[in-house]
């Protein structure tokens, strides 16, 4: 993709606030010109389409970042990040798939913002497991979903909620609190102006008051566009494929390889050999499904 270094880019020095002032400069798109400018991208490669489509987003990418504060990593750089997804989703966005590029973009951006979060928390074991995954990136939200706003560590019935909302141990809930405890940045912070004028609250920098873009800017939830994926893709399986799929890797407590030779009659070996090439199908059409409904997914 041509070199973006006239992007506006947020820096410590020159503050958040002066940011979001320059990202608002640039207009959002109307349907048929983001059509039109993705054309001219796919189809002549045009530097100015290309640019035109990251600058009406950057506030997207901006809003995304926000939902990651609080991980005691610098706004600046979780921008930053985001602005690259951003610019991946671009380079690879197709408009002829008829859904808008907003839509497409959020995989991206989460998915830049959460590896770099990633990279830079280094802890340990994380991301062995999907489960831990989703700890990580989904703690603050399931205590916020149950009003669990008490400081230190959680009350019982809200830790035993969790741990079972997520799917892991206790234990694993009360240690991710406490790394991850600390100061949350409030989306409802005032911050002032550098010009002089009166203060604002972050939140009114992300919204855009000349054009309603909630729908284009509101994620379906991860979890569960991922079941809904898998259950789809799960029919190129046959019967046995599936059977064997699901005792070994989709329930809570895997069966043995031992457990399903005697179930089936036919070698360790060949329930292994199964269990593989079941998995493969299954991730090539999770994949290509992906794709084909403008979805970033990690397979």
């Amino acid at each position: 993709m041509s070199n973006y270094t006239n992007l506006p880019a947020p820096s410590p020095e020159q503050g958040l606030n002066r940011y979001m002032q320059e990202i608002r400069k640039f207009p959002m798109l109307e349907p048929e010109e983001e059509f039109m400018a993705a054309k001219a991208w796919v189809e002549k490669e045009d530097p100015s389409a290309a640019h035109k489509l990251v600058t009406s987003h950057l506030r997207l990418a901006a809003k995304i970042a926000m939902g990651y504060r609080g991980y005691g990593l610098p706004q600046a750089e979780v921008i930053s990040e985001a602005n690259v997804g951003l610019m991946q989703a671009v380079k690879r966005f197709d408009p002829d798939k008829g859904f808008r590029l907003s839509t497409y973009a959020m995989w991206w951006i989460r998915a830049s913002i959460q590896e770099y979060i990633l990279r830079s928390w280094s802890l340990v074991k994380l991301g062995t497991t999907s489960a831990q995954k989703k700890l990580f990136f989904n703690l603050r939200k399931a205590k916020a979903r149950i009003g669990a706003f008490e400081d230190g560590d959680l009350r019982p019935e809200n830790l035993k909620k969790i741990a079972s909302d997520l799917n892991v141990s206790e234990q694993e809930v009360i240690n991710m609190n406490r790394r991850l405890s600390g100061g949350d940045a409030s989306l409802n912070a005032m911050v002032g102006s550098d010009d002089g004028d009166s203060a604002t609250q972050w939140q009114d920098w992300l919204e855009d008051e000349d054009a309603d873009t909630a729908g284009d800017y509101e994620a379906k939830d991860e979890l569960t566009a991922r079941r809904e994926l898998l259950a789809e893709a799960m029919e190129v399986l046959n019967d046995r494929e599936k059977d064997i799929l699901a005792q070994r890797r989709l329930n809570d407590k895997a069966v043995t390889l031992e457990e399903l030779s005697a179930q089936y009659d036919v070698s360790r070996e060949r329930i292994r050999q199964i269990e593989v090439r079941a998995f493969e199908k299954l991730q090539k059409k999770m994949q290509d499904l992906a794709r084909e409904k403008g979805m970033f997914i990690d397979a």
